[in-house]
């Protein structure tokens, strides 16, 4: 079988080190440009081919990646005389990493399966320090031949790939996923204002926390900012954490489950949206819980929505 030819859409904290691992193992790679240009010119550097538009990328390439947002930049970016299922060939694969609504991602994959075209699901957890090292986690839904084939090149920047199902599984597995880790933030977010509110100071709750059961990997990234004020803790903004959580529920309505977790979790994020941080942190959580309590965490005015306002 001839080497596949991959092609890259959206580059970004994610992305970039995703396609500088697969350029630098060895496959054939184009990537379709972005305002930001450092990371493009980066890959440029490191032998990939640079695209206008989607269609010129998907034309390019037997398997294309995307690594955008979510549902809404998804469609945009297969539909329309520009996007890519007008360049895509008949027996090319287009896998999704992006955190995505099943409803929309089996949408998607009936229309490009009348086209000839398969749709892998293969959402990521972890951060863009693991994208660069090559090592993120990977749940991936799709037919077992498909799955064959994109394999090796998930490879390239997974540690960890499972092959979690059939179409659309990789996401609703995500989904879930994100529930556990989303549902934690809002569990420390206001574990933590309730300590404070009775007088256990951070670094008390965090001495009987670190290193007991309830320690967690993601409770170790959390505190870097409750603790340390470490901004870049973890970058996974509350924009991305609250649309991820109205996916969530959303698949929860379709599937007939109560989920009053669900939307205590979302509501924790809904807070924060509707104060304006959208771009900040999932760690960030835990000063708007606290000010909304009238609590001074001393992190709040230090949010980079907040900084010089």
């Amino acid at each position: 079988m001839a080497q596949e030819t991959i092609g890259f859409i959206g580059v970004g904290l994610m992305g970039h080190g995703m396609a500088k691992n697969i350029v630098e193992k060895g496959y054939p790679l184009t990537i379709m440009g972005r305002n930001n240009r450092k990371p493009v010119e980066d890959l440029i550097g490191r032998g990939a081919k640079e695209a206008r538009t989607a269609r010129e990328v998907g034309a390019a390439s037997s398997i294309v990646f995307l690594c955008v947002t979510g549902s809404r930049d998804v469609e945009a970016v297969v539909r329309g005389p520009d996007g890519l299922k007008a360049g895509m060939k008949p027996g090319s694969i287009l896998v999704d990493t992006s955190t995505s609504d099943p409803v929309s991602t089996m949408a998607l994959y009936e229309e490009l399966k009348a086209a000839g075209i398969e749709l892998v699901d293969a959402p990521l957890s972890r951060t863009p320090k693991e994208a660069w090292e090559g090592k993120l986690d990977c749940m991936a839904g799709a037919h077992d031949e498909v799955f064959a084939r994109v394999k090796p090149v998930i490879e390239t920047w997974a540690g960890k790939l499972v092959h979690i199902g059939g179409p659309g599984d990789g996401h609703r597995m995500k989904l879930l996923n994100n529930f556990l880790s989303l549902g934690y933030a809002a569990l420390y977010a206001e574990a933590l204002a309730l300590s404070r509110k009775v007088g256990i100071a951070p670094e008390r709750f965090d001495s009987v926390i670190s290193g007991g059961r309830m320690d967690s990997g993601f409770y170790q990234t959390f505190k870097r900012w409750t603790l340390e004020g470490d901004p870049d803790a973890h970058k996974f903004t509350i924009a991305n954490a609250y649309k991820d959580l109205r996916y969530l529920a959303s698949m929860a309505d379709a599937a007939g489950v109560m989920a009053p977790l669900t939307d205590a979790a979302k509501n924790s994020f809904a807070l924060a949206h509707g104060n304006g941080g959208d771009g900040d942190f999932v760690p960030m959580l835990a000063s708007y819980v606290a000010h909304a309590n009238g609590i001074d965490d001393g992190l709040y005015a230090k949010l980079p929505s907040k900084a010089g306002k």
